[in-house]
């Protein structure tokens, strides 16, 4: 187990970044006692007592309450500074920022001038010439080949539309009825009594 005392050299040896001062809130340890607030109102709060103290002729607290304000006006006055660098550095950053941006984009749009305006030798750049109309055969079910010519679209086996193969058909014909002969027909027959 550790002891109260390394965890408390621990704590002191570790570097604190405090922040932004401006609006950070402080305790001050003053003659009258605590005075808590940040740095601007730890200062109103100061100068106020000073006041107090000089109306009621003790110089040497007066004294006192000033100096703890004026240390409070120096900390007001670095965390502007500091403040003030870093805004005026992000502004600076900015402004790099867009300036490449712009830069990016001038150079994009001369390399597409150039492209557009590249020799005709240089095949990438050679105007392509337009697809020849595709002609489909009259049974295939489409409307025609000037609607593929102009979309520029050119057709593919597997944009075609699949055929079914059709079956062969018999011819249905009729029987002909053949022409009756005495000799097909069978006599009628002949029955007992008609032989009597």
């Amino acid at each position: 187990m550790r002891s109260s005392k390394n965890r408390s050299r621990g704590k002191s040896n570790r570097n604190r970044n405090p922040g932004n001062n401006l609006n950070r809130v402080f305790d001050s340890s003053g003659p009258e006692g605590k005075v808590r607030g940040t740095p601007q109102q730890i200062i109103d709060k100061y100068s106020q007592l000073a006041r107090d103290a000089t109306l009621s002729n003790d110089r040497v607290a007066a004294e006192n309450f000033q100096q703890h304000s004026e240390h409070y006006t120096r900390l007001l006055s670095e965390a502007q500074k500091s403040a003030e660098a870093k805004r005026v550095q992000a502004e600076q950053a900015n402004r790099d920022r867009q300036q490449r941006d712009r830069e990016e984009r001038e150079a994009r749009n001369a390399r597409q001038e150039a492209a557009s305006k590249a020799q005709p030798d240089d095949p990438a750049n050679m105007p392509q010439p337009a697809a020849a109309p595709v002609e489909q055969p009259a049974d295939s079910g489409a409307v025609s080949g000037k609607d593929d010519a102009q979309s520029g679209l050119v057709e593919t086996p597997e944009s075609k539309p699949k055929k079914r193969p059709q079956r062969a058909r018999k011819p249905r014909v009729k029987p002909v009825p053949e022409a009756v002969t005495s000799e097909d027909v069978d006599p009628a027959p002949e029955t007992p009594e008609a032989a009597e």
